[in-house]
């Protein structure tokens, strides 16, 4: 076996980058986006410090690796989340979630395999973020209504989805990156559907698994929506001056409340903690902490005379949040939650939602607001808030997209504006569909469209915007650049075609593909993508081939996120929906992941005649 020899310095230190990157990006306890941002102020500084003389002779400047915040890929990608946040913030998708679920009712077992095929149809076109956020409701009421586990729908559905995005070629980031990459290292431009016929097949036989067999190895997991016991929140009561509760014992209270009301602990106004004895005497301003379910909790409200209490705000005839049209919702913190990681007071909830948390439940434990109050609770991945507001900014904060809202008398309404939202995103693949303009010039103007009609507004269209998915992009985008400048991209081509020598090309282009599901698995999807890339391209000059299969290879190997929670964001949204472990994913993925990597293998070959 020939090795190709060691490159020079800076590909040495652009490939050690590479790893120290992919190290990081797989490290839960580092936020991606300060990752992304110390690789690339990293890359960018050591290229200042060690000047870059290209073998064409030219300079290679530092300052062009943050070009990625102008790319072309990165355009498309963000103005496709906003159309897509259009698509959930007009309710555009709403109907076809009704029909979805009166369907259920007629066949399950059909019905199971509509959904599937529903949600990997809407991905190849829409980001599938706010497609599993439209199912997972769907399939939980359906396991509630029809007493089956729900186990066997949500994780199922949630592969589907990823199934169905690598179809397009504006079906995932992942997708747009690497197309748009190998277009800048001149291969010619790889049009919305030139890979759909293998995705569509592979997808096919992913689908009859998901439906069929995948329900079958997972076990019954008690899902955190799916839970028809009534929740227990810890919260807090006030009582107010010249209210029942004043100057009574704790034993005549508990009494007013039908013998139902338990207190944990009482809090005076000046931060005493007083013992729950029955003959304790309740001044006005004291904190009854009470552990109870959401209706419970409300009673005592109302027997007492008190009011739910948050901080040092209660909710009185003069709060805003009291009144009519009030409504109590449980609202979900999930891992791509603005509010995970955060306190209530440090994300200013109430002012930035006007929504009032009651109380919050954590599985496995009840949370003490003696020692830190609600506001002051460090929020995990799980957590429920119990709020309280009125109906509109409920569901306000279901069509942001956001919060994950599990129950609420309000539903998302079907809004005006859905029809010309479902439009306009029609309109953005049909242009980029059939070659009028590329897809970043024609999600912009879709964007602009949805502006102009009023489907979204600025604040909406930030909202939509992922600083996570930006930075990775364009700090991938940088070590891509870098490998291929500096002759590290030649040298991995170089060091694979030696590790497969003797190989045919078909075996060739299925290695790297593999190589690309496993490091997807581990890594983000994306940074898999674009390191990928140049190293496909290198190694079909070193074989003297055409590149597209193999650059198709890494779309595919890229897309293929199913084997570990982590993998991908939808993967992480089922798996606090459903309450899976790391080991169902592995039990479900990896069989999904070599049914996809084998089926592509076997046609990617054929369609572009490889021997």
């Amino acid at each position: 076996m020939n090795y190709p020899p060691m490159p020079e310095p800076h590909a040495l230190a652009v490939l050690a980058l590479v790893v120290l990157a992919l190290v990081l990006f797989s490290r839960e306890k580092i936020a991606i986006e300060t990752s992304s941002l110390f690789i690339l102020v990293l890359l960018t500084i050591g290229f200042v410090v060690f000047p870059y003389i290209t073998p064409q002779g030219e300079h290679l400047e530092a300052v062009d690796f943050f070009s990625g915040f102008g790319h072309e890929a990165l355009v498309a990608v963000c103005a496709l989340m906003i159309a897509g946040n259009g698509l959930v913030r007009t309710g555009a998708l709403e109907p076809l979630g009704r029909n979805l679920a009166r369907l259920w009712k007629l066949s399950p077992a059909l019905s199971m395999l509509l959904t599937l095929i529903i949600g990997a149809f809407l991905s190849a076109f829409v980001n599938n973020v706010p497609i599993v956020i439209l199912l997972l409701p769907i399939l939980i009421s359906v396991s509630l209504r029809t007493g089956r586990s729900s186990s066997g729908m949500l994780m199922p559905m949630g592969f589907a989805t990823l199934v169905g995005g690598m179809s397009t070629s504006i079906g995932t980031s992942t997708n747009l990156l690497v197309v748009s990459v190998a277009a800048d290292m001149g291969l010619h431009k790889i049009q919305m559907f030139d890979f759909f016929i293998p995705a569509a097949i592979v997808a096919c036989i992913a689908i009859v698994y998901l439906w069929l067999i995948a329900p079958l190895l997972l076990p019954d997991r008690q899902a955190t929506l799916a839970d028809t016991s009534p929740r227990i929140f810890s919260a807090q009561l006030a009582i107010l001056d010249k209210g029942f509760a004043v100057d009574k014992t704790l034993a005549e209270l508990i009494e007013a409340t039908g013998g139902m009301m338990e207190v944990s602990h009482i809090i005076r106004d000046s931060g005493t903690s007083i013992m729950p004895l029955p003959d304790a005497h309740i001044h006005a301003g004291d904190r009854l902490l009470v552990n109870d379910t959401p209706d419970n909790l409300k009673e005592f409200e109302s027997a007492l005379g008190a009011t739910l209490y948050v901080g040092d705000t209660a909710v009185d005839e003069e709060h805003p949040l009291s009144g009519e049209g009030q409504q109590i919702a449980e609202i979900i913190v999930l891992q791509a939650s603005p509010l995970r990681g955060m306190t209530l007071k440090q994300i200013n909830f109430a002012d930035r939602y006007q929504l009032l948390v009651l109380a919050i439940s954590r599985e496995g434990s009840t949370l003490a607001t003696l020692r830190e109050k609600i506001e002051q609770i460090s929020l995990r991945t799980g957590d429920i808030l119990l709020v309280q507001g009125h109906h509109e900014k409920i569901a306000e904060a279901k069509r942001a997209g956001e919060l994950l809202v599990l129950d609420a008398t309000a539903d998302l309404p079907y809004t005006d504006k859905a029809l010309t939202a479902l439009l306009i995103m029609a309109g953005i693949v049909i242009v980029a569909g059939f070659g009028l303009a590329p897809i970043a010039i024609s999600a912009v103007c879709g964007v602009l469209l949805m502006l102009i009609t009023h489907c979204l507004t600025w604040r909406h269209a930030s909202r939509a915007l992922s600083t996570q998915v930006i930075l990775i992009v364009v700090a991938s985008l940088a070590l891509g650049s870098a490998l291929l400048k500096t002759g590290g991209a030649e040298y991995l081509a170089q060091a694979f075609v030696a590790i497969t020598a003797g190989a045919s090309p078909a075996v060739i282009l299925s290695g790297l593909m593999l190589l690309m599901a496993v490091m997807t698995n581990i890594v983000s999807n994306n940074a898999a993508a674009v390191i990928g890339t140049p190293i496909a391209i290198s190694i079909a000059h070193q074989l003297q081939l055409d590149p597209e299969p193999f650059v198709i290879a890494v779309l595919f190997g890229a897309n293929m996120s199913y084997a570990t929670p982590m993998a991908y964001k939808t993967n992480l949204l089922v798996m606090s929906a459903g309450g899976y472990t790391f080991m169902d994913f592995v039990r479900v993925g990896v069989p999904l992941t070599l049914i996809v990597w084998l089926g592509l293998s076997l046609l990617l070959p054929i369609i572009y005649t490889l021997s």
